[in-house]
């Protein structure tokens, strides 16, 4: 089996949900990143699975993406614990485990703050209000994680294009086709800044 170069830990933002693929399955970023990247289908490994919460990726994807830990790694998950059973120290602890274990010498590990979701959602104005809150939170311990473990972040919270419908899903909780698409560019855009001409050659 060809060696994996890149790998994509996460919920369903990762699996690729709002860009249909073909045969009814998902595309997404993580195949779009891979193309810009030069990186063939055979040495990708999308791990992102719906509804994951940041336990579930300390509990079953973590474990497998370091068994065969690959050069680029990317790291998009919380949102289902930021609308659900939230608990700030379960959060904080499972995101400094996950990036505290991937990040290393040999590595370039990338995640993403996370968008103004609560805005595309159908809910009562004080839960919106509520979630707001959490992702503003969650927002403030990504950032000290990710500078604590020289985790690559890249700050969608100031993009305007995030604020636009057609970056979005119908549902609203994932990027349409259009908004996968600005992530996979943004993100390979990121690792350009941060390595120079290290990512192409590393993968």
């Amino acid at each position: 089996m060809p060696a994996i170069r890149l790998s994509a830990l996460g919920d369903s933002f990762v699996e690729g949900r709002g860009d249909p693929g073909p045969a009814g399955a998902w595309y997404g970023w993580v195949p779009r990143l891979a193309e810009l990247l030069g990186v063939p289908g055979e040495r990708v490994r999308n791990l992102g699975t719906h509804q994951a919460t940041t336990q579930q990726v300390v509990d079953d994807q973590l474990p497998r993406a370091l068994a065969n830990k690959p050069p680029v790694i990317g790291v998009i998950v919380g949102v289902n614990d930021l609308v659900s059973d939230f608990d700030p120290d379960r959060f904080r602890d499972n995101l400094a485990t996950i990036f505290g274990r991937l990040t290393g010498m040999d590595t370039v590990v990338f995640t993403a703050t996370y968008a103004d979701i609560p805005a595309n959602l159908p809910v009562p104005e004080s839960f919106r209000a509520l979630l707001r809150e959490r992702f503003a939170m969650a927002n403030e311990m990504l950032g000290a994680i990710t500078a604590d473990t020289g985790t690559l972040c890249l700050d969608v919270t100031t993009v305007a294009e995030w604020s636009r419908p057609e970056m979005w899903s119908a549902d609203g909780l994932h990027p349409s086709p259009r908004g996968h698409q600005w992530f996979a560019e943004s993100v390979a855009g990121l690792l350009e800044r941060a390595t120079g001409d290290a990512v192409p050659a590393m993968m």
